[in-house]
């Protein structure tokens, strides 16, 4: 069976993450949302509250679990036997250092392949950063995230 990794920080988990991963999903038999612990970020959730707002959002996929990591990814990709990662584009801007990334990758652990998958059109634009900014100043997110990850954004403004 087949195990692709989608590492991110997810903070928030958006619905443009939700497509990718369920694109990944029709492709691997196995999808693990890695969650990075990124020390050079100060997240708006905390590691476990987005480990578990994820599983929600992801709960009727089947082959989806959700893990995390600290250090390499390729050190963790390697420890979980992946074959793949699976990285998301949303503009052309991504791919620059996507690609750069990938050759960096490839020499740290050459049996992991990787593969680019694009949002639909609808969530080609959102990203967390700007999700967050969005609801620190007081606006309407729930175009962009899942239910779950809204209601949690609601309980952190109580």
């Amino acid at each position: 069976m087949t195990l692709a990794l989608y590492p991110g920080t997810f903070d928030p988990f958006t619905n443009g993450h939700l497509d990718v991963l369920e694109r990944a999903c029709r492709l691997f038999d196995r999808v693990e949302v890695t969650v990075a612990v990124n020390v050079g970020k100060t997240p708006l959730f905390t590691l476990e509250e987005r480990c578990d707002l994820i599983r929600r959002c992801a709960a009727h996929l089947p082959g989806v679990t959700v893990a995390t990591f600290e250090g390499l990814l390729m050190d963790h990709a390697r420890a979980r036997g992946a074959t793949a990662q699976v990285r998301g584009l949303r503009q052309v801007s991504d791919f620059d250092y996507e690609y750069r990334m990938l050759f960096a990758n490839r020499r740290l652990y050459p049996g992991l392949e990787t593969v680019f998958l694009m949002p639909s059109e609808a969530h080609a634009l959102i990203h967390a950063s700007l999700v967050r900014e969005i609801h620190r100043w007081g606006g309407d997110v729930s175009s962009f995230v899942p239910p779950p990850v809204l209601e949690a954004l609601r309980a952190k403004r109580k």
